[in-house]
């Protein structure tokens, strides 16, 4: 991408959970178009944990100096008021206001880490239960409701949340992350209500199954479904859902709002 197609010159976007897999691939197509990033993770060494990165540090590194870009890692639990609070003034202090949230951060996380097991409506713990809500579904409120008050302040911006095609269908295995995710899917659509009119696109971006690098280090994975071309019946790669993420920000996407778009190649084909 060169520099006539750099849209977005001059914004500031705040990327959660932006260390490695999805986040980084959103950092990165939205440093690509000009914007300085915030570079969100929980830990500093988040990106190795599934061999797609080093340390977050080196991370916001990498993307600045790939795209040109000022950036700023920032850590931050984003169940915590004070975290949120802390990691949105980072990123106003380093860059500048926030025009733009993606907010990535969440998954299917157990209380002491790793995947619940099981992630059924009967067995899970409740300290999963609650893991699991606050990861996904308190995180979004929380930082929603931080970077939106600038936004209002200044009349626009652009916020879009990732929720995941599991919010439309439900799962026996899957219960608690679908409920958490068909919540931030309400969320933000109620949120986009809210803020209509102080001129704020507020959006949910739902992904199927995407290569990251936890999900294929966390699963058997059908060889056959990691073909890149020839069939909509595969695994996306993160730069096909990533391509998703600049309409959202950019000019094509400045008359939409308070949608929910899979980005799952067909897998589901019922109205959201």
């Amino acid at each position: 991408m060169n520099d006539s197609a750099r849209i977005l010159e001059g914004k500031t976007a705040l990327v959660t959970g932006s260390g490695r897999g999805l986040g980084r691939a959103f950092s990165e197509r939205l440093a690509a178009l000009g914007c300085q990033i915030g570079v969100h993770g929980m830990r500093e060494h988040g990106p190795s944990e599934y061999g797609e990165g080093t340390t977050l540090t080196d991370t916001a590194r990498e993307i600045g100096e790939q795209f040109g870009v000022k950036t700023v890692r920032v850590l931050g639990d984003l169940t915590k008021t004070d975290d949120v609070e802390m990691v949105v003034k980072t990123v106003e202090n380093e860059l500048g206001p926030i025009d733009i949230l993606v907010h990535n951060a969440g998954g299917d996380i157990a209380a002491v880490g790793g995947k619940p097991d099981p992630n059924d409506a009967v067995m899970i713990k409740p300290e999963d239960v609650r893991s699991v809500l606050d990861r996904n579904l308190l995180s979004t409120i929380l930082i929603c409701q931080h970077v939106s008050r600038g936004m209002v302040e200044r009349n626009g911006g652009r916020i879009l949340t990732i929720s995941s095609i599991a919010a439309f269908r439900g799962s026996a295995a899957g219960s608690i992350y679908s409920t958490a995710k068909a919540g931030v899917v309400t969320y933000t659509r109620c949120l986009a209500d809210q803020l209509r009119s102080s001129n704020i696109n507020v959006n949910s971006l739902a992904p199927g199954d995407t290569r990251t690098g936890r999900f294929l280090g966390t699963r058997e994975v059908d060889q056959d479904r990691l073909v890149e071309e020839g069939t909509l019946e595969r695994i996306a790669t993160v730069d096909e859902v990533a391509r998703v993420v600049e309409f959202f920000a950019g000019p094509l996407g400045a008359f939409v709002t308070g949608q929910a778009l899979r980005v799952d190649g067909g897998s589901q084909l019922w109205a959201s």
